[in-house]
């Protein structure tokens, strides 16, 4: 016997555990809103030149072809243990997938000489105008943990961050939206009602699988390459709270609609109408 399904569905803006109408009320509009941010190209600036140099130089260590320009750009995103098995096809053992993975981060840390990224302008301000409006922000990367934390540290904006995905909490990278999914869980927001941040169609591709709206930063790409995306700007101090708004306010039969007031059934009078009989008293 199957068991029944739960009422309300889980997973949904509005939570009637809550017992405080004016916090449903919030929750169902489109003010109740969470911000996911990729790290680099959004927040930092994203120096592929550097990337690119990285996979050439390990595949010169391990004696493998030099991949592509075509084959780079379809790695970008991805964590390294999943391009390596799936697109560059160098290994599909576990443990040789690591040793790849993690010997391809050290050599983009020796090339970076040790220094961090660059705040990309504008950044810091619309991270503090966020934060001024209590809207919760996470940042993700396919970076490993240690990696990420040193340079959010460096930069000096880990007061902004609500959570933190790092390479260690997901299997796989984009175009799969497991990332985005993962921080929606860590800021306790539902999809449709998150916002995601990032530079590259693989993350428009990812947010929009993921069921959730995705504002494209073209610092890489020409803001024409990125329009499947709900929004497209150069830098994040483009856009105002009131922006991240009208994106959130979506349309489903969830949000916006008063629940309709349960109406008593009506009983029918008694009839009055004369039987056949009663005409023979």
């Amino acid at each position: 016997v199957t068991s029944p399904a739960p009422s309300p569905p889980q997973n949904r803006a509005d939570d009637p555990k809550l017992h405080n109408p004016l916090l449903r009320l919030e929750r169902m509009g489109c003010g109740w809103l969470g911000v996911i941010f990729e790290w680099e190209g959004v927040i930092v600036e994203d120096d592929a030149e550097l990337e690119r140099q990285a996979w050439l130089t390990l595949a010169q260590e391990e004696g493998k072809s030099p991949p592509p320009t075509f084959v780079l750009r379809r790695v970008e995103g991805m964590k390294n243990e999943q391009a390596i098995s799936e697109v560059l096809c160098w290994s599909r053992d576990p443990s040789e997938l690591r040793r790849l993975a993690l010997r391809k981060e050290e050599i983009h840390n020796s090339l970076r000489g040790g220094s961090y990224h660059q705040m990309r302008n504008g950044s810091r301000e619309f991270m503090s105008t966020l934060a001024n409006y209590k809207i919760p922000i996470a940042v993700v990367t396919t970076r490993p943990r240690k990696v990420i934390e040193e340079a959010i540290e460096a930069v000096g904006v880990r007061s902004f961050f609500d959570a933190v995905v790092a390479a260690e909490d997901v299997y796989r990278g984009k175009p799969d939206p497991e990332m985005f999914l993962y921080a929606a869980q860590l800021l306790s927001f539902i999809p449709e009602r998150c916002i995601v941040f990032g530079n590259s169609n693989s993350a428009v591709e990812a947010a929009h699988d993921a069921r959730m709206k995705c504002v494209a930063v073209a610092s890489k790409h020409k803001i024409y390459e990125l329009s499947a995306a709900d929004l497209v700007v150069k830098q994040l101090d483009e856009l105002s709270v009131v922006d991240l708004k009208n994106l959130a306010d979506i349309e489903s039969p969830e949000f916006g609609m008063e629940p309709e007031p349960e109406m008593e059934e009506e009983v029918p009078p008694p009839s009055t109408s004369v039987g056949v009989d009663d005409l023979f008293w």
